[in-house]
């Protein structure tokens, strides 16, 4: 039989993040796929875009977006938008009659989601989520040994997430800080680690518990010393020396997708970290109770010195240890960099990665794991880029690629963290969005 055309994708949301998808799709993936429109608010982000590509494609207002997806006979549409839109487009995607992929999270609350989910039975076509932290080889190797039972059942997990001042800052200078957009980092950041243990796990939440505040950035810093007098750090001289304030005139990407690209919407990139308007916190800590029994202890602190992670697992036979140190600091003058991952500005910046298995009555086990990358979430975006978009990816027998009832259960543990700091009491998931109908 002769080959299929390759399928027609559309974008939407035009920032940083889209890069990824532009050049997989006109790169690695063009004997499968094809890029043929993009949208966005930002008409200056849509150009630099085009730029990069040998073939400019047709952009579009996403006033215009349902029309894109007719007049362009698009098939498979992107979402990379702020994070509180995500419903509105893949919903407009799936009743055009396009698939949809979309970043996590797949969108900021229960009503999103829920329209998510009935769109998606309705229509009959096909939501994926990116949770690319699946795609990491280490992670694939956590799920191997729970799944070959060599620690035997489950009983609690362990897990501990630090963003350096780097990483964790950069999400108090943009549009993240305000969790209308965002859903705070409980959604936005932790929904890969909660998505990660329901797969890991093979499980779902269904009790939550919370506690978290606004500790380091926002109006604290000044009670910690760290304030300064402006607004934003392009053109101010008090920014000067800050080793919070981002300078992206200095970034030539995000001179040209942020700050030449102003004029258009007003948008800020670089937010004082310890200005008003954050009403996102940066210290939380989450007890979940998952419906085979396991519970897990979780804490997310967005202001650490070093960036990485630790996740223990407690089983029946034995305990597995993961403890990732991306950077073992934030080499002085980097604080504010945004190129590459943590870890990647100086070579001064150490950090390791170690899987281990401690077995009852045994010496420890080292677990080797190999095709480790430096950049790209250790490799795992262009892996997962590849089952995405491939239709001749391989089976996968770990079955990584995340659906709409994945992200929906990823982002519920998020949303009951997030209801239990307000109410002051244990969550229970089904409350706020029983899935039950969605299996």
């Amino acid at each position: 039989m002769p080959p299929s055309p390759p399928r027609r994708y559309a974008l939407v949301g035009a920032g940083a993040r889209a890069g990824m998808f532009v050049r997989a799709i006109t790169g690695d993936h063009a004997d499968v796929a094809e890029l043929v429109a993009m949208a966005d608010t930002n008409p200056a982000r849509l150009a630099a875009h085009n730029r990069r590509l040998a073939t400019p494609v047709p952009v579009y207002d996403a006033a215009d977006f349902t029309e894109m997806l007719k007049r362009e006979r698009v098939d498979v549409v992107l979402v990379a938008t702020v994070d509180r839109y995500h419903d509105h487009y893949v919903v407009a995607a799936l009743e055009a009659g396009c698939d949809a992929i979309t970043e996590k999270p797949m969108t900021v609350d229960a009503a999103g989601c829920r329209r998510i989910l009935d769109a998606q039975r309705r229509t009959g076509r096909d939501v994926r989520v990116t949770f690319n932290y699946r795609y990491n080889p280490l992670h694939e190797a956590v799920k191997r040994v729970i799944s070959s039972g060599e620690i035997g059942e489950v009983g609690s997990v362990h897990f501990e997430w630090l963003l350096d001042v780097r990483h964790g800052a950069d999400y108090f200078r943009r549009w993240h800080r305000d969790k209308a957009n965002s859903g705070g980092l409980l959604v936005h950041k932790a929904g890969h680690h909660f998505d990660l243990v329901n797969w890991w796990l093979d499980d779902s939440p269904s009790v939550v518990f919370a506690a978290g505040r606004l500790f380091f950035y926002g109006d604290q810093g000044r009670r910690h010393g760290y304030a300064r007098d402006y607004d934003r750090a392009h053109g101010a001289t008090d920014a000067d020396g800050d080793p919070f304030a981002l300078r992206m005139a200095d970034e030539p990407a995000m001179k040209e997708l942020y700050l030449d690209a102003e004029g258009h919407d007003g948008y800020h990139r670089d937010r004082n970290v310890f200005g008003p308007g954050v009403t996102i916190e940066d210290d939380m800590a989450v007890l979940v109770r998952y419906t085979g029994g396991a519970s897990m202890s979780y804490h997310l602190t967005a202001y650490a010195p070093w960036e990485g992670y630790r996740v223990m697992f407690n089983g029946s036979r034995g305990r597995l240890e993961l403890e990732v140190v991306e950077s073992d600091h934030v080499a002085p003058g980097a604080a504010a960099g945004v190129k590459g991952e943590p870890g990647a500005e100086s070579t001064a910046e150490k950090g390791f990665k170690r899987l281990l298995v401690r077995p009852f009555w045994a010496p420890p086990r080292e677990i080797t794991v190999d095709g480790l990358a430096r950049h790209g979430h250790g490799g795992a975006d262009v892996r997962m880029l590849a089952d995405l978009i491939r239709p001749d990816a391989p089976a996968d027998p770990l079955g990584r690629t995340a659906n709409a009832v994945d992200g929906a259960r990823a982002l519920l543990t998020g949303l009951a963290a997030n209801e239990s700091l307000v109410q002051g009491q244990a969550i229970r998931v089904h409350d706020l969005l029983d899935l039950k109908d969605n299996r």
